[in-house]
This record gives structure tokens, sequence and C-alpha cells, in this order.
């Protein structure tokens, strides 16, 4: 049986100590499409915000973002501070 994709599912705050665990995670699955659902994230840091964007240019896809996050992602991107 294919999987189509892998899904993380997380919850809470994001912050540097949880995104090295996810690194390292995702650096398991390598072979695997990726998925992070942020539908339950409360709070991330500067950190964690660095890293999704990184993730997310590096092909991983992020699905239910919470608007100030994916504003801050976008500004991350583009080099400048968020709105």
């Amino acid at each position: 049986m294919k999987v189509d994709a892998i899904v993380f599912a997380l919850s809470g705050e994001m912050d540097n100590e949880h995104t090295e665990r996810l690194q390292e995670l995702l650096d398991i699955e390598k072979q695997s499409r990726i998925l992070l659902d942020l539908k339950g994230v409360t709070l991330v840091g500067q950190a964690a915000v660095q890293f999704l964007a990184r993730v997310e240019a590096a092909g991983v896809r992020i699905v239910n973002c919470p608007d100030y996050v994916r504003t801050w992602i976008v500004a991350e991107n583009r080099g400048t501070q968020p709105p």
C-alpha cells in the first residue's frame, strides 16, 4: 500500500526545541510527501517561523496555518518584518 503523504498534526507552542525535534522527524521521512497541519498551534516563536519558512521552501506543505503565522512566514521569505 502506497502512502500519499505523512501528516504531522502540531498543537500548542512551537519553539526552537520543538523545531529541532520536528526536523529530526522530517529527516527520517525524506522519501515521503510531508504535510504539517498547524490547526492546533497556538503560539510560534521567531525560530519556529524561520523553520517553517525553510521547510516550506524545501517542499513541505503547510496546511491550516493561522493567518498571523502565514503573514510572518511570507515576511520571513521576503526578508522583511511582519506588519
